[in-house]
């Protein structure tokens, strides 16, 4: 078997862009010799790793070769910086020398990212030229994307266990129940039930997103909501990103929950039960002996103990990419 690393790095490149002629763009190639890069990786493997669909998506044996590549093409990084860049160094037309660049590949929920997370890529710029890669997935399906080798680190809703990689608890995203004060006065003026919250106007982040619904539920004594009709009992919205899904709130669309750092006077805290909902948070990665990596989880443990409660004991899956 002969895999050479210009192989590897056309298959993530392929994936990545979803393309052969956005691989040979990143590459500096003609889409051609990207072409039959993948093919020869795939002929010295015996394994077709690629679909050429619209966009291109790995096979079963090509999510496990994807992983690996990525790691072999990390490590390639990690070893020419630590001898200085010598044998991949190029000018960088000051003077100076260039080092490779080193790509860090991170699935992070939209809450998250809009919240706590982004401090924690600082760390990064000690290591010099990192190019960052952020999957914003949702939290329940970032394990996924661990496994399928398109991310090297991952927050996560749950401790899932992914081969080859370390789980670390982060601590609890606290959500709070609000609206605007004109949806709090006309929906909610005899007190807020769960009655009252299941016919109330509701935003939700996306389709797959099931807070609300499991909130009130857990008011309601851990009734399941499809059991209950919770899911189709109110208007819903649905606003798929962090910052606007509170604006949504704030302008009137309906009540919901949003992450302790989005309150503000705009929005009235409905009344009800424990007046919050912690959502756990884990913090997966490459077991890979990385510098890079390594500083980012540093980085990424500290931002969540800054801002993150301390985690409890789970309560049950909670969804908001």
């Amino acid at each position: 078997m002969n895999v050479s690393t210009d192989q590897l790095a056309a298959l993530v490149a392929v994936v990545d862009e979803g393309s052969f002629d956005g691989a040979a763009a990143v590459l500096h190639l003609t889409p051609s010799a990207v072409s039959q890069r993948i093919r020869a990786l795939e002929e010295s493997l015996g394994q077709v790793l690629v679909r050429r669909s619209r966009p291109v998506q790995p096979t079963e044996p090509g999510r496990a070769v994807l992983r690996t590549a990525r790691q072999v093409l990390h490590l390639q990084h990690d070893i020419t910086a630590s001898l200085g860049g010598d044998q991949e160094a190029t000018a960088d037309g000051g003077g100076g020398v260039h080092r490779p660049t080193a790509a860090v590949s991170v699935a992070v929920n939209s809450d998250s990212l809009a919240t706590w997370f982004m401090p924690a890529l600082e760390a990064l710029r000690a290591w010099g030229d990192v190019a960052v890669d952020l999957h914003r997935d949702d939290e329940l399906r970032s394990a996924d994307l661990l496994r399928d080798g398109r991310v090297m680190a991952a927050v996560a809703a749950t401790p899932v266990r992914v081969q080859g990689c370390s789980v670390t608890p982060l601590g609890a995203l606290r959500y709070h129940p609000v609206a605007n004060p004109h949806v709090a006065a006309r929906w909610f003026d005899g007190g807020v039930t769960p009655a009252s919250l299941r016919r109330a106007p509701v935003v939700d982040f996306d389709r797959e997103d099931s807070l609300q619904r499991r909130f009130v539920g857990l008011l309601d004594g851990g009734a399941d909501p499809d059991e209950h009709g919770i899911a189709d009992a109110a208007p819903r919205s649905y606003v798929p990103s962090s910052r606007e899904y509170a604006d949504a709130i704030r302008l009137g669309l309906g009540w919901g929950l949003v992450p302790t750092d989005q309150l503000d006077d705009r929005l009235v805290a409905l009344d009800v039960g424990p007046g919050h909902l912690d959502v756990p948070l884990y913090w997966l990665r490459w077991t890979l002996d990385s510098p890079v990596l390594a500083a980012l989880t540093d980085a990424v443990q500290a931002a969540a103990r800054a801002r993150l409660r301390p985690l409890a004991p789970p309560r049950g899956r909670d969804r908001r990419r």
